[in-house]
């Protein structure tokens, strides 16, 4: 559990890292220019990290299942090399689908106003500044949301449905609820992720022209609201963790 929070926290840290410098140089220099090299090198990484993100929610989610059904035998089940095996998967996946974005972004003709409708690149945001035929970019990057975090989703969403038929197995109304109470913390994370995520892609691809703050606020909610609640909910519901913070400022 301690190496999957691990793996949270630097995908939320990458994220962060490559979205919060755009944001400040706008808010403290009132910078707003971005060359397109460094747009399509920041959206590269944004997209990166979200897929991260999303594969180590799943993992987490796989992580609960068998403490719950398997809880005898966990430490054999999810040992230091399957776990290594599986960031490996991550990784790979994530750049195998990723690497081609910006490569069919650089085909496409920009001309006329090149103005975001966020403080940092976005693919769904970019193609609409496009003045030639997008079909290939936007259907690769729907295929890509779908393949991802979309496929993400609907396995955690049948992870859960499996702990849910597991708990109920248990005979006692006790061990029922300590069960459930070891998925609170993970729950939390997949809420802050996805939701704010699933609304922002919906809009952008589907949904009717908005006001330009409706995109700008919930783009911020998705980038800044999970690498911030995420350490804050782990800390509170998890006595280990809880303890070593609590040492690092009361240490007597």
């Amino acid at each position: 559990m301690y190496l999957f929070l691990g793996m949270l926290a630097a995908s939320d840290l990458g994220l962060s890292l490559v979205t919060f410098p755009t944001m400040l140089h706008i808010f403290w220099l009132d910078a707003r220019e971005l060359t397109f090299p460094a747009c399509f090198t920041q959206m590269f990484f944004i997209h990166t990290f979200q897929v991260v993100e999303s594969a180590v929610i799943l993992a987490m989610a796989f992580d609960r299942y068998v403490a719950i059904s398997q809880h005898l035998h966990y430490s054999t089940i999810l040992t230091h090399r399957v776990i290594g095996k599986i960031g490996l998967i991550i990784v790979i996946r994530t750049l195998t689908v990723q690497v081609h974005l910006p490569i069919l972004l650089k085909r496409l003709c920009f001309c006329g106003s090149n103005v975001l409708s966020h403080s940092y690149c976005l693919h769904p945001d970019i193609i609409k500044l496009s003045c030639s035929n997008t079909r290939v970019s936007s259907i690769y990057g729907l295929f890509v949301v779908l393949s991802t975090m979309g496929l993400d989703f609907l396995l955690i969403l049948l992870s859960y449905v499996l702990i849910l038929k597991t708990v109920l197995s248990i005979a006692s109304h006790g061990g029922r609820l300590k069960a459930l109470n070891t998925c609170i913390s993970h729950l939390c994370a997949v809420v802050l992720f996805f939701t704010t995520r699933i609304c922002l892609c919906m809009l952008h691809r589907f949904g009717p022209r908005l006001p330009s703050h409706v995109y700008v606020t919930m783009a911020n909610m998705h980038f800044l609201i999970p690498p911030v609640m995420n350490p804050i909910v782990y800390v509170v519901k998890t006595k280990q963790i809880r303890d070593k913070v609590l040492k690092l400022f009361f240490k007597k």
